[in-house]
């Protein structure tokens, strides 16, 4: 995945998502601490350009590691880029944020949010 200035948040959101399917990103206005969530109102449109939202304009390949855990994850992006980011798991046929389990892997929480969408479609017939 590149990280460039002329890329949107939701072309991240995209490319992590061919990543993980039953996971998904998204970015806030500030920080959280670990182990807490993030305000939805802090939430940043998916829509604008990373040139606009980011404090660091550092451009290059973000190689995705399955076995990180997601507070590294997490951590790595403010760092790296100035971008705060949430990683969100699939539960059923809803988002959740991932701040009780940021301590399991993208690898774990994806595997957790695939095994809980079969799931809760064999017990409502989808």
């Amino acid at each position: 995945m590149t990280i460039s200035d002329e890329k949107t948040l939701r072309d991240i959101q995209k490319e992590f998502n061919i990543y993980f399917p039953y996971l998904k990103i998204e970015f806030y206005s500030g920080h959280h601490a670990r182990g807490e969530g993030s305000p939805v109102q802090d939430r940043l449109d998916p829509e604008l350009p990373l040139s606009v939202v980011r404090t660091i304009h550092t451009t290059g390949d973000l190689k995705i590691d399955p076995e990180k855990k997601v507070s590294e994850f997490e951590q790595m992006f403010s760092k790296k880029y100035g971008l705060n980011v949430q990683v969100f798991r699939k539960s059923g046929n809803l988002w959740m944020q991932t701040t009780s389990t940021d301590h399991w892997t993208l690898s774990e929480q994806n595997r957790k949010g695939g095994a809980s969408e079969l799931y809760y479609k064999e017990k409502h017939n989808q």
